[in-house]
């Protein structure tokens, strides 16, 4: 099974990352709306939307959203939040899903398998001129503040982590012993691209690189400095 797939769904992914800035990813999704200025009731998806906080918070501005993810567990919880124009659907990017439909798509990267079949298939849903927003960390950051080894305690849980830069990928161990006394690991590991990989991968996919953003502030990005990697592709044809 692919890592992500009992990773990102479980109890324990939901409180290691717990105290995560919400706030400030909220506030990017409105400063992208500002910086973008969609048309009122454009069609956008929000892919791997986890839990659909965002996906809400874009409904909420009257357009007309469809959040998609891997996990089932957390699909069932977003579609309690389910209404007019906001739908969820257990989805893996990796493959198609609406053909040529949506205005914007808001995505996370999130692994590199087969990651040219999810870059066609994040282009295939949009239409003629439909915007791509990509999120990614900022791989020369990481690496220049590469941290190996930590201990983190979230809710009475001690997650012992490790990292290491292997075959092009940022890997990471996690391991802990549950409320139960159980032991528990998980694996995380996220491909080690740098702009120019995006550059290349999305331009196979007939999107073209039309900005990037270096934070949620929407800053400059720098290479070495900047925290986050956020791209803003264009379709080219439909």
């Amino acid at each position: 099974m692919d890592w992500f797939k009992n990773w990102f769904g479980s109890t324990y992914y939901k409180i290691l990352y717990q105290n995560r800035d919400e706030f400030e990813a909220q506030e990017f999704v409105e400063n992208l709306l500002g910086y973008l200025n969609p048309q009122p009731g454009c069609a956008m998806l929000d892919i791997a939307c986890g839990e659909g906080r965002f996906a809400r918070q874009l409904a909420s501005h009257g357009f007309d959203v469809t959040g998609i993810d891997i996990s089932i567990e957390s699909i069932d919880t977003a579609k309690a939040y389910e209404a007019d124009n906001l739908q969820f659907f257990t989805q893996d990017m990796r493959f198609p899903f609406y053909i040529n439909y949506f205005d914007y798509s808001f995505g996370y990267f999130a692994h590199d398998r087969d990651h040219n079949l999810a870059a066609k298939s994040f282009a295939a849903a949009l239409k003629h001129n439909g915007i791509l927003v990509i999120d990614y960390l900022n791989y020369e950051q990481v690496v220049a503040n590469f941290v190996p080894a930590e201990t983190i305690e979230r809710d009475g849980i001690i997650f012992n982590i490790t990292r290491k830069l292997e075959r092009g990928h940022i890997i990471k161990e996690i391991s802990f012993m549950d409320h139960e006394n159980n032991r528990r690991s998980y694996t995380e590991s996220v491909a080690a691209f740098a702009l120019a990989d995006f550059n290349k991968m999305f331009k196979n996919a007939d999107l073209s690189l039309i900005g990037t953003f270096g934070d949620y502030q929407l800053g400059p990005f720098h290479p070495i400095d900047s925290p986050r990697l956020i791209m803003i592709f264009k379709k080219k044809y439909a």
